[in-house]
């Protein structure tokens, strides 16, 4: 179990109940052990203990003694203790003891919070009273009511007790009030994560655009390895789970770090701070948001190359992709600092006499994002900066594969000014994703990656009656005409279906042919030769290694399916040795050609440096290929006629087309739409269309005075 965050308090019984609701949370009990109102609590957990002996015995036996001292003892004394101190006007918790010697209570039904009573069944209590019932008739009176009420009668004569000395304040179950801590913005109140110390500082040359060592910094091949932390309620901390995974770098098999397998109680921690800082979070003037958004870009720029090098070390990407992927991110976070403009509402003025209405958007709640490896940086920059901006907290899962980047960009993020519990980070794989769906907190989520696993979260978070934007898997498609000037054309296919070593969702994994394709075999193989293939930090690096061993073996297994249901193999990398990294994931571009549709090379992801070529005799052919594929995110067509392309821009059954270029990640502005089914949800990423996922439409209809000439419409004829 684990200890409520420390934090800086207003009042004493801030404090309080900021431990006891995060006790509730953790399935303890809090209470106070000693109170000195105008300098200390102390906080104590009365579940567990020691036996203590209340009695005293006789000559009997050992065994005897034994039984009886258990018969005439309690469980007391659990070592778990919080401090309250007031400072400088202010109240300073810190934990003394955060352990525990008992299991968390499972049955939340069984906490004692769960027997309390609302306020208005207090004020129910105090009538029923007055007319001179007993507390078992009030309590079966007010169980007809609210039939799960778990309170005794003992709990009706303690509310008496309070009644009768004019006491009306009462605490409901898991209630959150919002948070008023004074420092709570303070980045400097962040405790130093420890996986910074094993990531110093490094520059690249503008000349070489290679990455150079600073003199303090420890060779990467003598670093120690570090434990990837969760971020909770604005502290890193190191997981208490066993289970781990290891992250390798993709280029020499050393190990990177691990990845911890976040446990239930601290998912439910996130959760919990999460949903505590929402309160005022969602009350913080979106000037402020914006101002915070306005830094946080400007971090992500002051320590762009340690972000770059953290994606190479762990994604395998090229140097020139990890910029990409970080730049294009920036954009977003970009976006975000005007989103004000884009968060107002309509007003329509005398609907009626007298009458007006208006909308406003607001925030949805706790929301989550789920990320893949492709993008580490840019995709969780998709999620949470649109999310917190428009006045949500965000609960982030990056992948097990490549966690690094999310937890930098959730520290600058931090520096920038988000206050704690504004964004949390968790890690792990499928239990997590399922806690995810499943939390009754979570008001929606975000998805990117396999189509398999999307449609599962999108199945199971949409049951649980969350809002889901889910994009799921890509195939995507270049159209090439006869017509196509060759040398452009040619360029745009390599570079588009062999960049990021082919682990992309824009990637164009399928290149079909209209006409010959004989006469582009050829020059094709040459471009894709030319292709220099190395470990992401050396010079002049066009393709680096896949991300792991599974994603080789699985992409050698397709080329290798592909070649046995007769698909020609123009191309083959599979055996390709990088000197230096002998050990690497590295696959050599491919190239196979004769590919038709029922091939399992073409239906499945293939995610890695394949090429696959068709040849079709008519573009109405090539535009049916594109729409039967299962997936929908992505084609370009590549002519040097209006007429054609306006053909496959019409026709065509995708969310992204290219004339004359590959597809490409959309501007913020203008959001990234994929089509069913490789998207699963009525709302897209970015744009306007992300701001109207993380916000609901409230109406307001509102009168003021009365009407001058007294002519008053019923309000009735208003709503109709």
């Amino acid at each position: 179990m684990l200890p409520p965050p420390p934090g800086t308090f207003v009042d004493r019984e801030e404090l309080i109940q900021h431990v006891g609701d995060f006790a509730v949370s953790q399935g303890y009990v809090v209470t106070i052990k000693q109170s000195k109102r105008d300098k200390v609590v102390v906080l104590g957990c009365d579940r567990g203990g020691v036996y203590r002996n209340r009695r005293k015995f006789g000559g009997e036996s050992s065994a005897e003694q034994s039984r009886q001292r258990k018969t005439g003892s309690r469980l007391t004394n659990c070592p778990f203790e919080a401090v309250g101190k007031k400072e400088d006007g202010l109240w300073v918790l810190t934990i003394k003891n955060a352990t525990h010697n008992h299991e968390p209570l499972k049955d939340m039904s069984e906490h004692p919070s769960a027997r309390r009573f609302t306020e208005r069944e207090v004020l129910l209590i105090k009538e029923m009273t007055e007319a001179g019932m007993k507390p078992r008739q009030i309590l079966k009176k007010l169980r007809q009511s609210n039939p799960e009420l778990l309170s005794t009668p003992k709990h009706v004569y303690n509310v008496k007790a309070k009644l009768r000395q004019g006491n009306m304040k009462v605490r409901s179950f898991k209630s959150l009030r919002p948070e008023k801590s004074a420092v709570r913005n303070n980045y400097l109140a962040v405790i130093e994560p420890s996986w910074r110390l094993h990531n110093p500082p490094v520059r690249f040359s503008d000349a070489a655009q290679h990455f150079v060592l600073t003199s303090n910094q420890i060779p990467l091949s003598i670093m120690p390895t570090y434990r990837v932390p969760n971020l909770i309620g604005g502290r890193f901390v190191d997981s208490q789970s066993f289970a781990s995974i290891d992250i390798l770098n993709p280029a020499n098999q050393q190990l990177v770090s691990q990845v911890p397998m976040t446990t239930n109680e601290e998912f439910k921690a996130a959760v919990f701070a999460a949903k505590r800082a929402f309160s005022l979070w969602r009350s913080t003037p979106m000037t402020t948001r914006q101002r915070i958004m306005f830094k946080f870009q400007e971090l992500i720029h002051r320590d762009i190359d340690k972000i770059v090098l953290n994606i190479i070390t762990e994604h395998g990407k090229t140097l020139q992709d990890a910029y990409g992927d970080v730049l294009r991110g920036i954009e977003v976070v970009e976006h975000t600092c005007g989103l004000g403009n884009l968060q107002k509402g309509e007003f329509i003025p005398n609907v009626s006499n007298g009458i007006d209405t208006y909308s406003i958007r607001e925030p949805l709640g706790v929301c989550a994002g789920i990320c893949p490896f492709d993008f580490p940086a840019m995709i969780p920059l998709w999620m949470f900066p649109i999310a917190v901006t428009c006045g949500n907290t965000f609960i982030l899962k990056p992948s097990e594969k490549n966690p690094g980047a999310s937890v930098m960009l959730a520290e600058l993020a931090m520096e920038a000014g988000l206050p704690n519990g504004v964004l949390n980070i968790v890690h792990g794989t499928n239990d997590i994703i399922n806690a995810i769906c499943d939390d009754e907190d979570i008001k929606a989520i975000s998805f990117v990656g396999s189509h398999t696993v999307g449609a599962y979260v999108y199945a199971r978070a949409s049951a649980k009656g969350k809002r889901v934007q889910s994009n799921i898997g890509a195939k995507n498609h270049a159209v090439v005409m006869p017509d196509a000037r060759m040398d452009a054309t040619l360029k745009a296919l390599v570079a588009a279906g062999f960049g990021a070593a082919g682990q992309k969702c824009t990637a164009l994994s399928a290149a079909v042919f209209v006409g010959c394709f004989s006469q582009w075999e050829d020059k094709l193989v040459e471009h894709a030769k030319a292709l220099k293939v190395n470990a992401g930090t050396e010079p002049d690096t066009d393709l680096g290694p896949v991300i792991n061993k599974q994603a080789k073996e699985h992409t050698w297994r397709l080329i290798q399916k592909g070649v046995e249901s007769g698909a020609k193999l123009v191309l083959d990398g599979r055996n390709i040795v990088v000197q230096g990294y002998e050990h690497g994931n590295f696959i050599g571009p491919t190239i196979l050609s004769d590919v038709t549709v029922d091939m399992e090379c073409y239906k499945e992801e293939i995610l890695g440096p394949v090429l696959l070529c068709m040849q079709v005799d008519s573009i109405e052919e090539a535009i049916s290929i594109v729409n039967r594929n299962k997936y929908g995110n992505g084609a370009s067509i590549f002519t040097t006629s209006g007429a054609a392309a306006r053909k496959f821009q019409t026709e065509v059954e995708v969310g992204q087309v290219g004339i004359n270029i590959p597809i490409s990640t959309s501007l913020p502005f203008s959001s990234f739409i994929s089509s069913k089914p490789s998207f699963a949800g009525e709302l897209n990423f970015d744009g306007r269309a992300g701001i109207q996922f993380y916000t609901q439409i409230k109406t307001v209809t509102q009168q003021w005075g009365e009407p001058l000439d007294g002519d008053e419409a019923p309000v009735g004829e208003t709503i109709l």
